[in-house]
């Protein structure tokens, strides 16, 4: 047993030690290799970062809903876009005996004039019922009374600050400002978070809703959100729905409203398909990258993997080798690489004040993204080494 177990190891470490050697032989080129390495590390790092962040964001809002089912019209691409629909379509669903609540929900986006500034930016607009409490958030159930006022909104703390320092502002007593060219008054903050669509967010009641949007009526909504009985089950209460509703309005549950947003920017926004593109970009560089070092190994030791031929070294030995090089270019690559990536995602989430978490699957991800990197550009190099003869040495 213990044999075997030395003869598995040896396997591996004495093709693997050669290997590191190779590589430390010529510091510059290992410095090139690591660099190239590094560089499809962060590039993939910063995409994936990215591209969370844009689901992440995407479900901001959908989030916040405090809901068991939302309706939407079926042309509505995302709740950034949406197409109205009839509140009676809303008002239809308290036939079902499981509904309990339901309630309307209105979007838009807006001109916001920074108080200070006066200059505008557009964000997103949302109007409610200050007493159907359909947001997850305190300092709006917290804001009922002042949000049934009228030209009151709440701010999200969380929008960029292009808007203005609306806290400092409040504090001293400057809250009036103009969103779509009316004068509102605010009365408060909320926390909420900006997103790809929309720099910053607003709350106010559905009446104040159609004030600062004059065009629009009160019988057009743009989501619908119901509340079931205790223990009724969503599920069932979607199917029925389905076929009481008109075949114009999609039905969610809580986690298909998120999925809903998020594979709009993944699979209908172009943004989505950049940032996969981007990530196979930099695993195709990185690829083409050590590649060409492998190679230029590979040729430049050609007499000595001859020698090595000729002294009975099967070829499996020299496949080994460069599996082992192409790991040692993975690991050291990626280690600065990943250090690199933690500092520009905290350097990226102050800029775009959007989240860009680090986690371990994202880690686990990229190592191995950038491992199979490695293995392949072993795979292309491994044919260089077909051509090592032993009679190249005379």
């Amino acid at each position: 047993m213990t044999d075997y177990v030395m003869n598995k190891l040896a396997w591996f470490y004495f093709p693997a030690r050669l290997a590191w050697r190779q590589l430390i032989f010529d510091r510059s080129k290992l410095v090139a290799a690591i660099c190239g390495v590094l560089f499809a590390c962060v590039l993939v790092f910063m995409q994936l970062g990215f591209k969370d962040s844009l689901y992440a964001s995407a479900a901001s809002a959908p989030v916040k809903l405090n809901g068991d089912l939302f309706l939407m019209h079926k042309q509505s691409e995302a709740m950034w876009r949406p197409v109205q629909f009839k509140r009676s379509e809303l008002m239809r669903a308290l036939g079902n005996p499981a509904v309990a609540e339901v309630y309307p929900l209105y979007l838009g986006l807006a001109p916001f004039k920074n108080i200070q500034t006066q200059i505008k930016r557009t964000l997103m607009v949302y109007g409610f019922d200050p007493d159907s409490q359909i947001f997850n958030i305190d300092e709006i159930k917290s804001k009922q009374i002042d949000l049934r006022l009228k030209d009151t909104v709440l701010f999200d703390e969380y929008s960029r600050p292009e808007f203005g320092p609306v806290r400092q502002l409040l504090e001293a007593d400057q809250n009036v400002t103009e969103i779509n060219d009316y004068k509102v008054n605010i009365v408060g903050l909320f926390r909420m978070g900006v997103s790809f669509a929309a720099d910053g967010n607003v709350i106010t009641s559905d009446l104040n809703f159609m004030r600062i949007f004059p065009r629009r009526h009160h019988s057009d909504i743009d989501m619908g959100v119901i509340k079931l009985h205790p223990g009724a089950s969503a599920k069932q209460v979607e199917a029925e729905l389905k076929s009481q509703l008109n075949e114009f309005i999609n039905i969610f549950t809580y986690e298909e409203l998120l999925k809903y947003e998020k594979d709009y920017w993944a699979n209908t926004a172009p943004i989505g398909f950049i940032f996969g593109f981007g990530t196979v970009m930099g695993w195709v560089v990185g690829l083409v990258i050590v590649y060409q070092i492998l190679f230029t190994d590979i040729a430049n030791h050609r007499n000595e993997f001859a020698t090595l031929k000729a002294m009975g070294y099967e070829h499996s030995y020299f496949v080994r080798l460069v599996f082992a090089s192409a790991f040692f270019l993975a690991v050291l690559g990626f280690i600065p690489g990943y250090l690199l990536a933690v500092g520009l995602y905290h350097l990226a989430e102050s800029q775009m004040y959007m989240p860009m978490p680090m986690l371990l699957s994202k880690i686990i991800t990229v190592f191995m993204f950038i491992l199979s990197m490695c293995v392949m550009a072993g795979l292309l190099a491994i044919r260089k080494l077909k051509d090592a003869n032993p009679a190249d040495m005379f």
